[in-house]
């Protein structure tokens, strides 16, 4: 019976890197993969996914408004379709995190979906909420803090370097603006943010 996947993590844990191995893996037996990834995100092109290694693949886009389970079933009934991929998953919908549940469960196509958990205040987002609740398979992707302790934690950055730890959820960015640590340097980091703010009186 087919699963669904969430592979979590926070940033510049390899998921992308993971899910463009996964689909080859199915390609190179002839299995055919249908990648997702979110529209909101161009910082690599439209319809691409890429990984900081150089690896790259298309997809198609997915907005909050996209019926995932429908298309999915379109393109199953077209030619076969042996696995789903999502990328930045943690933008879904509870609707399209429920879509999902369907395919994988009605359809039999497996669903793997790679996204972070949580946001630059350590809060949920949407389809990470509902994809810990509902998944078949919660897998972790690690990586390290600077101090070399595992990085549980996404800190933002403004253009001057200083630390946001308030502010609206979703903020496109890459290693200009996000960096992963450890919880122990995030609340520092972010102290420090919060005791500057008050002796500047902003």
């Amino acid at each position: 019976m087919a699963q669904l996947y969430f592979y979590y993590s926070v940033m510049n844990a390899g998921k992308s890197t993971s899910l463009l191995q996964s689909s080859y893996n199915y390609n190179e037996r002839g299995m055919r993969t249908l990648i997702f990834t979110a529209e909101i995100d161009t910082r690599f092109g439209k319809g691409k996914v890429s990984s900081r290694i150089g690896l790259s693949a298309g997809a198609l886009l997915f907005s909050q408004q996209t019926d995932i389970g429908e298309l999915i079933r379109n393109e199953n009934k077209r030619e076969k379709v042996h696995c789903v991929l999502i990328d930045e998953c943690q933008f879904l919908t509870k609707e399209q995190v429920e879509q999902l549940c369907k395919v994988t469960d009605y359809d039999d196509i497996p669903a793997l979906c790679y996204g972070l958990r949580t946001d630059f205040r350590g809060e949920l987002f949407s389809g990470s909420q509902y994809l810990l609740a509902w998944a078949d398979k919660l897998v972790e992707l690690k990586t390290i803090c600077h101090c070399g302790r595992k990085a549980s934690r996404v800190l933002r950055f403004d253009s001057e370097g200083v630390a946001i730890y308030d502010g609206k959820q979703i903020d496109i960015g890459g290693n200009e603006k996000y960096v992963s640590v450890c919880r122990k340097h995030y609340t520092d980091v972010i102290n420090e943010a919060k005791e500057k703010r008050k002796y500047s009186g902003s």
